[in-house]
């Protein structure tokens, strides 16, 4: 009798899991589940594997019942694409009232009324390209150390993988860099090759400040380290939220596919075990890990995570001026071992106010933020990628604090740590 009781229990069990709806899912979306069990795999649904459990998107439902037998959930942490509202711009040479008009081939379109508009307009005989009012924006010229440079170098063979929104893979000046495309953030499939449309665009644009080449014409805009290939993942919605375990697995597979830097725009003020333990993953395969430091400044300790492990590199932003900027997140550098990168370190500040780059519609917008800062380090480090050596991670990033010239205050402060890094 006792034995079909539990069996009767058991298929009860097993049908409440498995087949009750999933429509009604827990408020953030996702959970982390503590366990390696054929059965709760099953009975709840895998999104991703990891070595200590798996997350799903099951019903409340669901959760609430596993819970009653033991087993230890919680909710996945969510983070944020770092930066602030984007700005137009206009094209050089024009009266400021007058908007900004793409150049056309053989067709002619009405202007739009703003440089970024939802869709870069097509038709028979011709494609509207957009022109960026200036190819080595006020940033490009800074980390060049030259304020007459038309064009940038470098970075050939490096690869740096884009974690963010996704990348417009069309734009001109982007189309021949990118190498990897997938999308980590679909609801049905973990991961799809060959899909990373970005409807928001901040992948976009970062993706541009590292490796923007100007397209084949030769006239759009130009990032820091124009010949390095880029991975696009994108494991952030069209809302700039991003799902810890989606970036989790990004990162993984970055450092399984052999990328050699990995820029991360987004943030939290929280960390997420999915995250430190890819983190470390990624570091222990020598990959360079760059992370915006957010936009929580000017408190002190207020670097936002990833880019608060040591591991990662922690970038805050400078303005026009070469001053750090007031909302651009401060470390603890202050509390800790000058010239030596801790927890909660800031490690440089480079330019990230006013920043152009491209699109997501294949024109340039001016975006601010530590999210603008961070890929100007990326494509540094790609540029200088020191791959005849053991150790070129360590190496590279040492050599980043060479080319850092210190700021005001002087000395491994809270907002600059080591500086400005530039081209010498």
């Amino acid at each position: 009798m006792n034995i079909t009781k539990k069996l009767v229990f058991c298929l009860l069990l097993t049908f409440f899991l498995v087949f009750l709806p999933t429509a009604h899912a827990a408020d953030n979306g996702r959970y982390f589940v503590k366990s390696t069990k054929g059965f709760w795999k099953n009975a709840l649904g895998v999104r991703h594997n990891f070595d200590n459990g798996f997350t799903t998107d099951a019903s409340d439902f669901q959760l609430r019942l596993a819970k009653i037998f033991g087993v230890e959930i919680e909710p996945v942490a969510v983070l944020q694409i770092l930066p602030e509202d984007p700005l137009a711009i206009e094209q050089p040479n024009q009266d400021s009232s007058v908007k900004p008009t793409p150049e056309v081939s053989d067709i002619q379109t009405p202007a739009p009324t703003k440089i970024f508009v939802p869709k870069a307009t097509k038709g028979k005989g011709g494609t509207v390209r957009y022109l960026p009012s200036d190819q080595t924006p006020w940033g490009i010229e800074k980390i060049y150390n030259d304020s007459l440079i038309t064009s940038t170098f470098g970075g050939a063979d490096a690869n740096v993988a884009v974690l963010d929104t996704g990348v417009n893979v069309s734009h001109p000046d982007l189309a021949e860099r990118i190498v990897q495309c997938k999308d980590f953030t679909n609801s049905r499939f973990p991961i799809i090759d060959g899909k990373c449309d970005d409807r928001n665009g901040h992948g976009t644009h970062v993706a541009g400040i590292i490796a923007a080449n100007a397209g084949a014409d030769g006239r759009g805009i130009y990032g820091v380290a124009p010949q390095a290939n880029i991975f696009a993942y994108k494991v952030c919605g069209t809302n700039g939220s991003c799902y810890a375990d989606d970036i989790a697995v990004a990162l993984r597979l970055a450092a399984d596919q052999g990328a050699n830097v990995v820029n991360m725009s987004f943030g939290s003020d929280q960390e997420s075990s999915l995250i430190r333990d890819a983190v470390n993953y990624a570091s222990f395969k020598g990959v360079l890990l760059v992370a915006a430091a957010g936009n929580d400044g000017p408190f002190p300790n207020s670097v936002d995570y990833p880019a608060a492990y040591a591991s990662v590199v922690a970038v805050g932003a400078i303005d026009q001026s070469i001053t750090v900027t007031n909302w651009s997140s401060r470390g603890t550098n202050s509390d800790s071992t000058s010239w030596i990168v801790e927890d909660r370190d800031i490690e440089f500040a480079v330019p990230g106010e006013y920043i152009e780059s491209t699109w997501n519609n294949g024109s340039y917008v001016i975006l601010s933020g530590t999210s603008m800062a961070s890929p100007f380090v990326a494509g540094l480090a790609a540029k200088y990628w020191q791959s005849a050596v053991t150790d070129p991670m360590t190496t590279t990033r040492d050599f980043l604090h060479l080319l850092a010239t210190d700021l005001s205050p002087l000395g491994d402060d809270n907002a600059s740590g080591f500086g400005l890094p530039q081209i010498k």
